[in-house]
């Protein structure tokens, strides 16, 4: 992981700094997150309607009815494209297919800021995202490490071949190969969602008489695996990733021991202050990848806050986040 900063000649800064003077305020932030029914993405946009409320500026969301829907999102880009926001913070459906909606944006000239999936092409001014082959390791790691390093093991995988749920079943695979008296007994897909993990979780428990751990690629899933524990009158270790309100709420009740955090909040707000920086001709950090927590009943506090009530990082705080 690199941070990198783009630090103005101070010329430059002395014009940035009249510059902002004439436009201190007012700028529309089109914001393009995946789906409604994934929790992580309502705190995408809420740190995203902070920070914009926060810098004078104001959001314009953009979120397929359909989740995850390629069609949908690339028609939403032709129609900010005519709209022409100020700047645009965008979440790709799917980080292949999405590249070239990403290369209109490009040629109609809009500025535009990367998070949470790493496009794999375009221009952007910024990337904000988070580790997610650490989340996957660590929270995996504490799954394991529970169950006393033994066990028999299933993995909800998000959906297939995105780039998240490579990167998190890595790690989850990575951390039972590090633990020898562990079996995977399975690993099949969820694609990121509570019903459908559901119904895996239900398979699974039919064709496996004992399942001691869950990792589920996100909170979701987690809470989808729990149900179907709970309907089948079942116990299970289980841990989601995301750190989303369900997760925490799971953590407190003990139903769920742990979640990796994904600080979607703290990604809505940083991304939409990189854009707004740019705009303003401020220093931008070109690179922000959160470091990994695993959220537990030991440390949840600081997590179990309503969203509305969280303050955004500032930019100081922005380039420690994503330190190593």
């Amino acid at each position: 992981m690199t941070r990198k900063l783009g630090y103005l000649a101070l010329p430059l800064l002395m014009a940035a700094t009249l510059t902002t003077e004439a436009r201190a305020d007012g700028e529309t932030i089109a914001v393009f997150t995946k789906n409604q029914t994934n929790p992580f993405f309502q705190t995408v946009r809420v740190g995203a309607d902070n920070m914009a409320k926060t810098l004078n500026a104001k959001t314009l969301q953009y979120i397929p009815t359909k989740p995850d829907s390629i069609p949908e999102q690339l028609s939403q880009i032709e129609d900010v494209v005519v709209k022409k926001p100020s700047a645009i913070v965008f979440t790709p459906v799917d980080y292949k297919a999405m590249v070239p909606g990403v290369e209109k944006i490009n040629e109609a000239k809009i500025p535009v800021v990367n998070i949470t999936d790493r496009s794999a092409g375009g221009k952007f001014l910024s990337f904000v995202g988070a580790d997610d082959y650490s989340l996957g390791l660590e929270t995996a790691r504490f799954l394991l490490k529970t169950l006393g390093g033994k066990g028999n093991i299933v993995i909800i995988e998000g959906v297939k071949g995105s780039l998240t749920n490579v990167d998190r079943v890595r790690g989850f695979n990575d951390a039972l190969k590090e633990t020898p008296g562990a079996k995977l007994l399975a690993s099949q897909p969820g694609n990121y969602q509570r019903l459908q993990a559901l119904q895996v979780m239900e398979n699974l428990m039919q064709s496996n008489s004992q399942i001691d751990g869950v990792l589920a690629a996100n909170d979701a899933m987690a809470v989808g695996a729990i149900e179907a524990l709970d309907g089948a009158n079942r116990k299970a270790q289980v841990i989601g990733i995301n750190g989303t309100k369900e997760a925490i709420d799971a953590i407190k009740s003990g139903k769920l021991l742990a979640s990796g955090d994904y600080n979607g909040f703290a990604q809505g707000c940083l991304g939409t202050m990189m854009a707004i920086r740019s705009l303003r001709n401020q220093p931008v950090i070109n690179e922000i990848v959160l470091k990994p927590t695993v959220i537990t009943k030991d440390n949840y506090q600081p997590f179990d806050v309503p969203l509305e009530q969280r303050t955004c990082p500032t930019f100081e705080d922005a380039g420690k986040l994503g330190a190593k």
